[in-house]
């Protein structure tokens, strides 16, 4: 998995006033988990703009000055009328030890079933994983060229060595479902076929006649 390197700056001061200072600065109080005791830092809005607005996940080099810690985001707060960060966690990672992650999702591949006028659902965008962080991917591709109208790949179908899938195994990731318009030519096409069949036993009864 890509790497990003995001700079904090450790917290001399902490509670709702300090908060609120780093705020008005553009600052959001963000804490990381995962060592010996939580670090409490802040962090700027520009350095977390490459986290968040995209659909991409890293792993992150979180520097404190000048101390890296390698991390994960775990959870993000935000302001629920202004676009503002209000608190982030981080997770440090340790080589020997799993971390649970959010992976996007990568279709891959033309589908069958769309040549037939059917249609590709993609139910799970990103899926729940637990690895070692040098086993992350990226992304989890996922090829749909086989899938004709009405088939789907659950989670069950996947195999990926080094990652264990977290999702229930029943769920849907990406299926091909039919669309009304394509629904609406197969009723029609069996109604010619249905009259066609009757026009010929009416014709076979008036010779037989």
């Amino acid at each position: 998995m890509k790497s990003v390197v995001v700079k904090g700056e450790l917290r001399s001061s902490l509670g709702k006033k300090d908060a609120k200072k780093l705020r008005a600065e553009e600052k959001a109080p963000a804490v990381l988990y995962g060592g010996d005791q939580p670090i409490h830092f802040a962090v700027s809005f520009a350095e977390l703009r490459q986290l968040v607005y995209t659909p991409n996940v890293y792993l992150i080099d979180l520097d404190l000055d000048g101390t890296v810690h390698k991390a994960i985001m775990q959870d993000i707060q935000w302001h629920p009328v202004e676009e503002m960060v209000l608190h982030v966690d981080f997770l440090e990672i340790k080589d020997d030890k799993p971390v649970k992650i959010n992976i996007p999702v990568k279709i891959e591949g033309f589908a069958k079933g769309l040549r037939k006028g059917g249609k590709l659902n993609t139910t799970l965008r990103r899926l729940s994983v637990r690895a070692l962080a040098a086993n992350l991917p990226d992304t989890i591709n996922i090829d749909v060229t086989k899938l004709d109208i009405g088939q789907s790949i659950k989670v069950a179908d996947l195999d990926i060595p080094g990652i264990e899938l977290l999702d229930p195994k029943s769920n849907v990731i990406v299926g091909v479902g039919i669309t009304r318009a394509a629904r609406s030519a197969a009723g029609a096409m069996v109604d010619e076929e249905e009259e066609e069949s009757a026009e010929g036993a009416d014709a076979s009864e008036a010779s037989e006649e």
